[in-house]
């Protein structure tokens, strides 16, 4: 039980060390981008890539915002990868949705991308291209952020309680915070299914 236990610890920890006034600036963020029309892509590669898909059906359903994932087609995200690289994979992809200033990128990543260590280099290349083209970088990210800290607008760092847990603390609060996002006052247009039957 000594794992769980220390597990659960973490958890609390970081639950702790989170800031709420990145999360509301974050939040003001996206309901500027709501008001504005525009539109939220959601970035992520690994559990990124899952998360990025589960937060695409929230923001839409539940925030009211249009959002899209490149990770929800696979047979044009394979096909990109396998004839012009990884690196490209998401600035091609952003280039064909015409992303401009009215436009949010939402990164999911435990690093946020590092060209010098060569990880990630794709979210890095993307943000590049979003800086460029005047639209707003949000992220929630593990240790030091990365590159996606660097130059977002708003980024969540996950704290760090513990080296060996990163990963896990960091991918399993990006569905914590998302929710928590999605369903606060400022956001919240349309009702989740168990909470609106009464019972």
């Amino acid at each position: 039980m000594t794992y769980i236990d220390d597990y659960l610890t973490e958890v609390k920890k970081v639950v702790d060390g989170l800031d709420q006034a990145m999360i509301e600036k974050m939040i003001d963020l996206l309901l500027a981008i709501r008001q504005k029309k525009g539109r939220l892509f959601f970035l992520g590669v690994g559990g990124g890539a899952g998360n990025a898909s589960h937060a695409v059906n929230d923001f839409r359903k539940i925030a009211g915002i249009e959002c899209y994932t490149p990770c929800d087609n696979m047979s044009e995200l394979t096909a990109r990868v396998n004839d012009a690289g990884w690196d490209t994979v998401f600035i091609e992809w952003l280039k064909v949705c015409h992303l401009n200033q009215n436009d949010g990128i939402f990164v999911f990543s435990v690093g946020g991308g590092d060209e010098e260590r060569n990880i990630s280099t794709n979210l890095v290349r993307a943000l590049e291209y979003a800086k460029g083209m005047g639209s707003k970088i949000m992220g929630i990210v593990g240790r030091d952020g990365g590159y996606t800290a660097q130059a977002g607008d708003a980024c969540l760092i996950i704290p760090t309680v513990n080296p060996q847990t990163i990963t896990t603390h960091t991918e399993s609060f990006q569905s914590v915070i998302w929710h928590l996002i999605v369903s606060h006052p400022k956001l919240k247009v349309s009702e989740m299914k168990w909470e609106s039957t009464g019972r």
